[in-house]
């Protein structure tokens, strides 16, 4: 599934270079949600708690790698939140690769709700005032709002892609593309979705992606212009 958006090229930047045989640079951002954990499985609220994939994410992983559904990323930047999980994904994925880290892209911080089931926490009533906001600015306890939540991934967003602008001028004469790839969490990839194709799809967790699948982001002068689901 594809999809683009009007508005693409922004003043002062110069458009990249040639890729190969002559065509335009592709310039790309792969985005992967980390392999299935016990979270998932149990359905807990989870972002903050470093826990690790279960045996059926690790399982999982090595059938998605075998069905061949990764991009290429050959030459590429590589970057995780630093959550065992993301770690433990790319490795299982892309192989121990040399990577860098953004801890501003981290899933959402439930604060004292982490690591606990809706059954869990339906008759608290902190978490029936966090649950039944409207604005997004009501925190979990020790915890991020939605809305906070949403800042923090915007400019987390913002150092990827100025990373991401550095491959492009590493690479504009080689005849390579340009391609990074971040390993994240399904709340963060939900977000970065929503903020830059805003009402195409009905609510933010329409955008979260199962759980080793993801999407591939096409730059133009440094916008993202359209998407790829995989």
């Amino acid at each position: 599934m594809a999809s683009e958006r009007g508005g693409l090229c922004g003043p002062g930047f110069l458009r990249p270079g040639t890729g190969n045989k002559g065509e335009e640079m592709k310039s790309q951002i792969h985005l992967i949600r980390h392999g299935i954990t016990e979270g998932n499985q149990k359905k807990l609220y989870y972002g903050a708690a470093d826990i690790p994939l279960a045996e059926e994410g690790i399982a999982g992983l090595r059938e998605l790698v075998e069905q061949g559904i990764y991009p290429q990323a050959d030459g590429g930047d590589f970057y995780t939140t630093g959550m065992l999980r993301t770690e433990q994904t790319l490795a299982m994925v892309y192989g121990e690769v040399d990577h860098q880290q953004i801890e501003e892209l981290r899933e959402m911080n439930f604060g004292q709700f982490e690591m606990k089931s809706y059954k869990e926490l339906k008759d608290v009533p902190e978490y029936a005032a966090w649950s039944g906001d409207e604005t997004g600015w009501a925190e979990s306890p020790g915890g991020e709002s939605i809305n906070g939540f949403g800042q923090r991934i915007s400019e987390g967003l913002k150092i990827l892609i100025g990373r991401h602008r550095l491959k492009e001028l590493s690479v504009r004469h080689s005849g390579k593309d340009a391609i990074t790839t971040l390993v994240c969490h399904g709340g963060t990839i939900a977000s970065i979705m929503e903020q830059n194709f805003p009402g195409e799809r009905e609510h933010f967790y329409k955008w979260i992606p199962d759980p080793g699948h993801g999407f591939t982001l096409t730059l133009e002068d440094g916008e993202i212009v359209k998407y790829e689901e995989f």
